[in-house]
């Protein structure tokens, strides 16, 4: 019998100016002390700003797309079998998938210092779309620990 808990997976709300789980998600990650509009402020402009130099339509193309670039498929758990601990690469669901692109952009766009939040997090979701940058270095880090541990693979279960 497992030791935790089960997840209660909430009802997926909305944002409101694009109708978007996946906006309303970010907004919560960006989100620091309970300062929500604050949050939306600087996601908002960001995605205003991603879309300055292109001519795509949709607002929340860049967003998709840099998500879908940075979200991790496989990762490494420890796992202790005898005596010894291994790392066992494992396949990620898909929603810690998301949880873990965002937390990467957000994460990586703050670590930017003398850039405004607005700015550095454009920056981060376009350089995210087009495959590079920090947050695509940090899922391709976690891609090569899983292949250089597959070996334990069978420790899986």
């Amino acid at each position: 019998m497992s030791r935790r808990r089960r997840v209660i997976h909430k009802a997926v709300k909305k944002d409101a100016r694009y109708a978007s789980p996946v906006v309303a998600r970010l907004i919560s990650t960006v989100m620091r002390e309970g300062k929500k509009s604050t949050a939306e402020k600087i996601v908002y402009t960001a995605i205003d700003k991603t879309r300055e130099g292109s001519d795509n339509i949709d607002p929340l193309e860049t967003l998709n797309k840099a998500i879908e670039n940075v979200r991790p498929r496989l990762e490494v758990k420890s796992r202790r079998v005898g005596g010894s601990t291994y790392q066992v690469p494992m396949e990620v669901p898909a929603d810690r998938q998301v949880s873990l692109a965002m937390r990467w952009l957000v994460t990586f766009a703050n670590g930017r210092k003398g850039v405004p939040m607005e700015n550095a997090l454009a920056y981060e979701l376009k350089d995210a779309a087009a495959g590079q940058g920090n947050a695509i270095k940090k899922r391709d880090d976690m891609h090569k620990m899983a292949q250089a541990n597959r070996a334990f693979a069978h420790f899986r279960w």
